[in-house]
């Protein structure tokens, strides 16, 4: 089967995935949110789990597109930008690059919301 059409076919099921979790998750008080943080989390378990059926060959190309970009991307972006670093971070000497590339996805990220946020919410007259 055509790579691209797994991935398609798991990043749906991912998503679905996400909705269920996000509907099916109480909203905290706090506004912590519990919906998010536990799809992240449960996305990043499950990549690390594939990522290592990949290296030790128990799962083939197809399959890990299906499960890792597919339905871990569907549920969760976090999960591979934190597997980003982790696979820097392999390497001792590129140590302060994994930790520079996860301060500054956070801060820009945060810095390209922000933004984003004031474009869309700004009123056109």
């Amino acid at each position: 089967m055509n790579i691209m059409i797994l991935v398609f076919i798991g990043g749906a099921i991912g998503a679905i995935c996400r909705e269920l979790l996000m509907i099916s998750v109480p909203t905290m008080n706090d506004h912590f949110p519990l919906d998010i943080f536990i799809a992240n989390i449960v996305a990043s378990l499950l990549l690390g789990i594939v990522a290592g059926l990949l290296m030790r060959n128990k799962i083939s190309q197809g399959m890990n597109a299906f499960l890792a970009t597919g339905i871990m991307g569907g549920l969760s972006t976090f999960s591979s930008f934190v597997y980003g670093a982790v696979e820097i971070m392999k390497y001792p000497q590129f140590f302060l690059v994994a930790i520079s590339y996860l301060v500054l996805s956070i801060v820009i990220g945060f810095v390209a919301i922000y933004i984003g946020y004031s474009v869309g919410n700004k009123q056109y007259s």
